[in-house]
């Protein structure tokens, strides 16, 4: 045979080699992706703004709650810790409906106004979400759910 034939039945044999390995692999991680559903990984709420520059952050992941406050004008600053339980962190993210997430709409801020700008931030395996004043949008009530179980949680605000 010659070494053009071989040259060129070698090369025909490793592109289709590679095919089958391209194809193969991309099934096994369709299977992957359609096992594992999308799920909220971190939650964050944020409150800023006013006259004298309040601000409260809260971030949220699986195992622990960071809550931060204080206020500029006078320079109070206070943090809170606590670990949650997988039940208590279920609680909280049951209140969003993942598929209307995308759907929400924002509003304008109006912290140049002495108003205070409520953002949350949802971050899921797939996506991220952020939204800043959110209150006109039909989707709000879900926000309100899970501020109601979080007041539960935090300890109340002492400023």
């Amino acid at each position: 045979m010659s070494t053009v034939k071989t040259t060129s039945l070698r090369s025909f044999i490793s592109m289709f080699l590679l095919l089958i390995f391209f194809s193969c692999s991309e099934k096994s991680t369709e299977k992957i992706n359609s096992t594992n559903p999308e799920e909220i990984t971190f939650i964050g709420l944020s409150n800023v703004g006013g006259e004298l520059g309040s601000y409260s952050n809260i971030r949220i992941t699986k195992d622990s709650i960071h809550f931060e406050q204080g206020m500029t004008a006078n320079q109070k600053h206070s943090e809170w810790h606590k670990a949650i339980t997988p039940k208590i962190w279920k609680n909280l993210t049951s209140s969003f409906k993942i598929k209307d997430l995308s759907l929400i709409e924002s509003s304008p801020s109006i912290q140049h106004l002495d108003g205070m700008d409520e953002t949350f931030q949802i971050k899921t395996t797939k996506n991220s979400h952020v939204y800043v004043n959110a209150y006109s949008d039909t989707h709000y009530r879900q926000f309100e759910e899970f501020k109601i179980k979080l007041e539960n949680i935090i300890p109340q605000k002492q400023q």
